[in-house]
């Protein structure tokens, strides 16, 4: 009798894990959309990506990792907040919610465990955490997991997840510590900017950070007749685009609407923005992201020009060098000749790394030189080739 029920409990056994396997395949059949409808758990969302025209997306090639809220998740929002998202007034609001619970690319429950943060098609950044065997995405839980499809993935969690819809200057002015900024970026005629559309990457000087400069620098700033050297500060802490902390990390510098170049790396273990310490990173904003620094960067007073100017440059250095050096002034000429390399290292972004490297190892070279005969000679050999080179640019 033993004998038969094991057997049975045996039989038992392999036909649920057959049936689990055979209904993991008809999953894997269908598309995000078609699982979810069929899984008959997710009528809100399914009604939600209808009205927010998001159906056919959601049924393309992917892949897409959709976090999806349960109809329970959906009734612990407010009463009327479902009824008033699916308004067609609130369509773009609609959409923003429901692609904050989409992230590209098909990311496993084995991969979200490890990561920190997603950025979502909605551009904002959803948090993971990961706490024994929860994890949660924002405040939501993951209830089940792997829920495979044939254009991508389904998490299940507990929880309808909201971006922000607050823009750079609201996210900063409830932060309650930018208060000289948001009064900067006001004189400098730069508020609505950084209230608009976006996306913008902030890296926000703290009140502190402004009572740093000398004293009276940011009450000469925003004088009327000052707004223009007040806009170029301001511009130099913003950066086009929604840049998070990893990828401006790993960038190691990034172009400034103001035009110039920030350096960002680690220095003793510090995470730096040229000089200015990260105090904090990664706050969302509707439309963009908010870093944190300790200290007001000041753009380089340094003047960018184009290849075709820094060629007229080296033209009329060449040309005065060529005179002095004829005149027997051999220091004067390298002495002009190295002013103008350091002027065009430094005032053209995009110049090809070899002209650089050639130009860098000149003024090593010439430096290390006691005769200004070969110091002029090393460093004209140098700007005529750049000379060259350029005008291919």
């Amino acid at each position: 009798m033993k004998h038969l029920v094991k057997q049975a409990s045996a039989w038992a056994a392999v036909i649920a894990v057959l049936l689990t396997a055979n209904f993991s395949q008809a999953a894997e059949k269908k598309d995000i959309v078609d699982t979810a409808v069929g899984a008959g758990s997710f009528k809100t969302l399914a009604a939600a990506l209808g009205a927010a025209d998001l159906v056919n997306a959601l049924r393309g090639e992917g892949p897409f990792t959709v976090f999806a809220p349960t109809d329970a998740a959906f009734k612990k929002l407010p009463a009327g907040t479902v009824e008033m998202l699916l308004k067609p007034e609130n369509k773009d609001k609609l959409i923003a919610v429901l692609t904050y619970h989409v992230v590209p690319g098909k990311v496993a429950a084995k991969d979200v465990v490890k990561l920190k943060g997603a950025k979502t098609l909605n551009g904002q950044r959803v948090d993971i955490m990961t706490k024994g065997d929860k994890v949660k995405i924002d405040g939501a839980t993951v209830e089940t997991v792997d829920i495979n499809c044939t254009n991508g993935i389904i998490h299940v969690i507990d929880s309808v997840i909201l971006p922000t819809d607050k823009n750079i200057v609201v996210t900063a002015a409830e932060a309650g510590k930018f208060k000289t900024l948001i009064a900067a970026a006001k004189a400098a005629g730069l508020a609505e900017a950084l209230s608009g559309k976006g996306p913008l990457t902030v890296f926000a000087p703290t009140d502190e950070a402004f009572a740093k400069l000398p004293e009276g620098t940011v009450a000469s700033l925003l004088k009327p007749e000052n707004k223009q050297k007040l806009a170029d500060i301001l511009k130099y802490h913003v950066v086009p685009g929604r840049v998070y902390s990893e990828d401006a990390l790993a960038a190691k510098k990034a172009k400034t609407l103001q035009g110039n170049n920030i350096n960002i790396g680690v220095a003793d273990g510090t995470a730096k923005v040229n000089n200015a310490k990260l105090l904090a990173t990664d706050i969302d904003a509707s439309n963009g992201v908010i870093h944190v620094i300790d200290s007001v960067i000041m753009p380089s007073d340094a003047k960018k020009f184009s290849a075709t100017e820094a060629r007229e440059k080296i033209k009329h250095a060449v040309a005065q060098g060529a005179r002095l050096y004829n005149s027997g002034h051999h220091d004067a000429s390298a002495k002009l000749y190295k002013k103008t390399m350091h002027e065009v290292l430094k005032g053209v972004d995009q110049m090809p790394e070899e002209i650089r490297t050639r130009m860098k190892h000149a003024l090593s070279n010439s430096s290390q030189m006691h005769c200004p005969t070969q110091q002029a000679w090393t460093l004209r050999h140098a700007l005529d080739h750049a000379y060259t080179r350029m005008s291919a640019l």
